[in-house]
């Protein structure tokens, strides 16, 4: 399989495939296609997988595109403007942690799970809900990015507090833990909410320097109110 990743605002990722290979994606989640390629929609995993992507926010049932010659292209977009970030998941053998709505296409050797916090108050004042996606696999996982990707590699024991929303993924031998902004002042005047997401190493994190909830959240009470 080859792949290039192009558009500057709301990127593509174009992937070249093969006879038999294939990729799949949420509904919705293709953007064009050659000649040649054959979807299938069908709930990958079985019924209780497919419902744990539910909770994710991602689509129960996914779609899968196998090429039937070689050549054939696709190509999977972005919702927002921002990037995609390709991860070979043979590089990460436990696996990555993901943000709901981060997942944008990935070949079918790449599985998707729920995975829950570890710890309940994440999820219950995270502001991205507790639940989590687990990609496990040795394929190519492609994930939608708000804005710009920054990747920072923890040392053991190094903490790197982050807005939520703008968590997209982490190795799984980094922990999730939220964290209290202290002061009363700086909870009502500071602007910034009431918790911070702490990430604590060692590990790679890739976070993205967008929250399109926050943004969409400002253009809405800029709206006139009749």
């Amino acid at each position: 399989m080859e792949y290039k990743i192009v558009g500057k605002t709301v990127p593509s990722v174009e992937v070249k495939l093969n006879k038999g290979e294939a990729m799949y994606t949420q509904k919705g989640g293709m953007t064009w296609q050659t000649e040649g390629i054959k979807m299938a929609t069908n709930a990958r995993g079985g019924v209780m997988k497919s419902l744990g992507r539910m909770f994710t926010g991602e689509s129960i049932f996914m779609n899968t595109y196998t090429s039937e010659k070689d050549g054939a292209e696709i190509a999977f977009a972005t919702t927002v403007p921002g990037d995609i970030k390709a991860i070979n998941l043979s590089e990460y053998p436990k696996g990555i942690t993901m943000q709901k709505g981060c997942f944008l296409c990935a070949q079918p050797d790449v599985e998707l799970s729920v995975a829950f916090s570890k710890r309940f108050s994440a999820g219950l004042f995270g502001g991205e809900g507790f639940i989590l996606q687990k990609a496990e696999g040795k394929g190519m996982l492609f994930l939608e990015i708000d804005g710009d990707p920054i990747e920072k590699e923890l040392a053991a024991g190094e903490v790197l507090k982050v807005d939520t929303g703008n968590v997209v993924a982490f190795e799984s031998s980094v922990s999730y833990e939220i964290e209290t902004i202290k002061g009363l002042g700086n909870i009502f005047l500071g602007g910034e909410g009431l918790f911070l997401t702490k990430l604590v190493g060692p590990g790679k994190v890739i976070i993205q320097s967008q929250n399109f909830g926050d943004f969409a959240g400002r253009i809405i009470s800029l709206m006139p109110s009749r």
